[in-house]
């Protein structure tokens, strides 16, 4: 008699859906013919770089967009917050192209999308008016970048920042790429001013690489400041930028999402759209040893920025049988974060997600198919 060949038990681990907490789907080539990348020394050549690739680019928004936040999707991600550009240069188009493509996803993808002026807000004339009027034609939020070193000076940006946040009634997220003190007070300025104007908890800050240094002496402070404002940090783990020390900002109560940032763009040929790989790189910058720390990782992906966005289908996760949840092979959460592998199923509502052609469905269907 022959030996009986026995498949091996598949370990299945639901887990609930990702969230992207800050990625730029408007500048993505994802989908489109391959581009090379410009060297760039500076902040300023890498925002240069972008918008000449930008302009020059034959895809409408809508369509990148579409297909970057398709394949987020099917990738396990339930809910993001897109930073899309809006300046003199390109008007309110990439607003209004992220937002059509996030409705076409609306019953799989939850999008925030925040008004975002890489091109200077007050130093870019009209500016200011364009990111008003964003507001009512398809930005959820108000953004801002840098104040000091690349829109004219700290206070005057924060005047428009929280003036159009208060005078709409919004949130605000603010890129800061400072670094070294003169980014630590800045960081302090922000919190100041979202206790001042009552914004605790609605205030976000991208990438605040002035955290990373842990030999700055107003580092600790700079943290209480934070989380005494509620103030989010969203990190990336993206490419050479440095990472925070996630246990320190835990220890001071700065509450931390994770994002990825610019995927196939001008800025980097690198990112898949993949919250699973992104917190893999996370764990692995941050030198995650432990199941503890792996999970950690796992949980500032998923839980944290659920915290931050607002996600209902991440928090309404309660386990295997859930209504939206993510399936993989998978023995642990540990093992997850380290293997990073494809799910096995992405499930919305009770429905099954597939890649496939987008067809009308009726009530009896089971499976929803993306095109």
């Amino acid at each position: 008699m022959g030996m009986q060949c026995v498949a091996p038990t598949q370990t299945l681990l639901s887990t609930p859906g990702f969230v992207d907490s800050h990625i730029h789907p408007d500048k993505t080539r994802w989908g489109s013919p391959w581009q090379s990348r410009r060297p760039a020394m500076e902040l300023t050549d890498l925002i240069a770089n972008d918008l000449r690739a930008q302009l020059d680019s034959k895809d409408s928004v809508e369509e990148r967009a579409y297909a970057l936040m398709k394949q987020a999707v099917l990738n396990g991600t339930m809910a993001m917050r897109a930073h899309v550009d809006v300046g003199s240069q390109i008007g309110m188009k990439n607003i209004h192209g992220v937002r059509s493509a996030a409705e076409r996803l609306a019953p799989f993808l939850d999008v925030q999308i925040v008004a975002f002026p890489q091109f200077g807000l007050l130093t870019n004339p009209g500016t200011v008016e364009l990111v008003a009027a964003s507001l009512s034609e398809g930005a959820d939020l108000v953004g801002g970048i840098d104040p000091q070193s690349l829109d004219g000076g700290l206070h005057g940006h924060l005047n428009a920042v929280f003036g159009l946040a208060a005078a709409h009634g919004r949130d605000v997220d603010i890129h800061l790429h400072d670094t070294g003190s003169e980014g630590l007070a800045q960081l302090r300025a922000i919190a100041q001013r979202t206790m001042a104007e009552g914004m605790q908890g609605r205030v976000t800050v991208g990438h605040a690489f002035a955290l990373c240094d842990p030999a700055e002496p107003d580092l600790r402070p700079t943290l209480d400041a934070l989380a005494e404002a509620g103030i989010w940090i969203a990190t990336c783990a993206l490419g050479a930028d440095p990472v925070p020390d996630l246990a320190l900002l835990e220890s001071h109560g700065v509450n931390v999402a994770l994002g990825s940032d610019g995927v196939r763009d001008a800025w980097s040929p690198f990112g898949t759209g993949s919250m699973v790989d992104r917190m893999h790189l996370l764990g692995y910058r941050t030198g995650a040893l432990t199941d503890s720390d792996l999970e950690h990782c796992f949980r500032i992906a998923t839980a944290a920025g659920a915290g931050l966005l607002g996600a209902t289908p991440v928090q309404k996760f309660a386990g295997p049988g859930s209504l939206d949840r993510v399936e993989f092979e998978a023995g642990s959460i540990a093992e997850l974060v380290v293997n990073r592998p494809a799910p096995l199923r992405v499930v919305r509502e009770g429905k099954e997600l597939t890649q496939g052609v987008l067809t009308a469905r009726s009530s009896e269907e089971s499976t929803t198919v993306l095109r």
